[in-house]
């Protein structure tokens, strides 16, 4: 954080030569866990979580974010009975895969102190009174503190119906390292292996602005190279694309998400048949790639 006219902030890299400001006006928590640096703390978006400096979440966007991250998956996969979450610490994502009608999901994240810290801070996700029931796996989610490359080889048999990868943004500077290999294409395929027939990978694929979109290029040209289905989901409001991957071949991705939204479980509250016409678009220099 930096001191600038009597305020904290952190500076969240944004592009090349790019940094955007968030004004801390209380810290909640702060410390460096095996992982990454964590920031808790209250912004005019309400209680917001940094790792790295990157915005991971905000009081204020979160359910726009984890809506247009786990809605598509629900409505693309055949069923939405077992999920298989990376990452996504606060436990949002877990706990909307149980409302869409999931009877078993594996959370599976690196960091224990971060989730910890999320259930104990944040006014979303688990809270501090709901995380040793779901650390002891008593009802449908079950968070286990592990690497979720290796986590894949306890898949089971009968695979899942959604694995979903959630973590900060891929890093341009770090391409060997812990976090970026769960981004790889050979991460990706693995995911694609523990599916259960109709199953659906789907995952956080980085910024549609051009001035930020290499990431973005990156995961859609991996998914391409995996999938016969590729979908597409850029939220109309907020700033992060998702990409969702089948196996099998189906014509018009979209329009099965439109059948199957009148039947789905979970109801959302930001996302609309309108959004999914619209935001399944992808952006013009993903369609036009030299």
């Amino acid at each position: 954080m930096i001191e600038l006219d009597g305020h904290r902030w952190i500076q969240e890299p944004m592009g090349d030569g790019m940094r955007r400001l968030w004004r801390i006006d209380e810290v909640l928590w702060e410390g460096d866990t095996a992982f990454q640096h964590v920031v808790i703390g209250r912004t005019d978006q309400g209680i917001s979580l940094f790792c790295d400096d990157d915005r991971q979440s905000t009081e204020f966007s979160q359910l726009v974010y984890h809506e247009a991250m786990m809605v598509p998956a629900f409505l693309l996969a055949e069923k939405v009975q077992r999920v298989l979450i990376i990452g996504s610490s606060e436990g949002v994502a877990s706990k909307m895969s149980v409302q869409a009608g999931a009877t078993r999901v594996d959370h599976v994240d690196i960091d224990s102190e971060c989730v910890k810290v999320c259930a104990e801070h944040l006014p979303y996700g688990y809270t501090a009174e709901e995380l040793p029931g779901v650390e002891n796996g008593d009802g449908p989610i079950a968070l286990h503190y592990a690497d979720g490359w290796s986590f894949l080889d306890q898949a089971p048999p009968e695979g899942y119906d959604i694995v979903v990868v959630d973590l900060p943004d891929e890093r341009e500077d770090e391409t060997d390292g812990q976090h970026n290999r769960l981004y790889g294409l050979e991460f990706i395929q693995r995911c694609q292996t523990v599916l259960s027939p109709g199953g659906v990978v789907a995952v956080q694929a980085g910024c549609p602005t051009v001035w930020r979109n290499k990431t973005l290029i990156r995961a859609y040209n991996r998914f391409r190279s995996i999938f016969d289905t590729v979908s597409y989901f850029g939220s109309d409001e907020h700033e992060w694309a998702f990409l969702f991957g089948r196996v099998e071949p189906i014509d018009d991705p979209t329009n099965v998400m439109l059948e199957s939204f009148p039947n789905s479980s979970y109801r959302p509250e930001s996302i609309d048949d309108a959004s999914l016409i619209g935001c399944t678009v992808p952006p013009y220099s993903l369609r036009n790639q030299d």
